[in-house]
């Protein structure tokens, strides 16, 4: 099966990309090397202590290079006319959007069926960006879980595929937590092209209600939820 990946350059991304290649050889991948930039300050330093930890956890510290994983491409943005023609020409029988910003109607058009999002939330209630920080932020640790759903032109708009809750332990730091939603992301994914190749479907259900849009998370708000995630975890059982 020939699936399109566009995602970015980070050290999940990385991870998927390796497993997701290891099961489909005829994997591409396009990376956005832009994104968005909010106008006030959001970094925090658990960003850092994250990146390193999934370094070492999926790679033993090593520097993973994403081109010498698969094929790939580089462009600053997706929706630009180029990567568009390109997404065109490799017409893939599925593609797989992992963090990039929003896509644009042509590049939906040329990806053509069977183009799936992942989403660190459920969009029945989180949509837009840092869903899970958002979460935690209003203490909802239910809805701390991973969404596979189809694309359209809306934002976190698509149907259904599949749910899955990214699994808390006792003692948990919140720099662990993008590590377990993207084991959680490879499993849909997994799971979805498996019935694809299967039944030549990914059965889907249309969401129930639209979630609220949320952007960036400010730095200061972001101190708030590494100790309300902590607390939380260490209540655990």
């Amino acid at each position: 099966m020939r699936v399109l990946v566009l995602t970015t350059d980070t050290p999940h991304h990385s991870f998927f990309v390796r497993e997701l290649v290891a099961l489909y050889p005829q994997l591409h991948v396009i990376i956005e090397s832009t994104g968005l930039s909010p106008p006030f300050d959001v970094h925090h330093p658990f960003e850092e202590e994250r990146d390193s930890y999934e370094q070492q956890v999926w790679f033993g510290g090593a520097q993973v290079v994403m081109r010498e994983l698969t094929e790939t491409l580089t462009c600053e943005n997706v929706n630009q006319p180029d990567c568009i023609s390109h997404i065109a020409e490799l017409r893939p029988e599925a593609t797989v959007v992992f963090g990039t910003r929003k896509l644009s109607r042509p590049v939906i058009e040329a990806a053509g069926a069977n183009m799936i999002n992942l989403h660190g939330g459920d969009p029945e209630y989180y949509r837009g960006l840092d869903s899970h920080l958002w979460a935690i932020y209003h203490g909802d640790y239910s809805n701390l879980v991973t969404t596979l759903h189809t694309v359209n032109e809306i934002l976190d708009d698509g149907k259904i595929i599949g749910i899955r809750p990214v699994p808390l332990v006792q003692g948990m730091k919140l720099h662990e937590l993008r590590r377990r939603n993207t084991e959680c992301a490879l499993r849909l994914t997994v799971d979805a092209l498996g019935e694809l190749a299967r039944s030549g479907v990914m059965p889907s259900r249309a969401q129930r209600q639209n979630g609220r849009y949320y952007s960036f998370m400010p730095a200061v708000l972001k101190a708030q939820c590494v100790k309300k995630f902590e607390r939380y975890c260490a209540s655990l059982k």
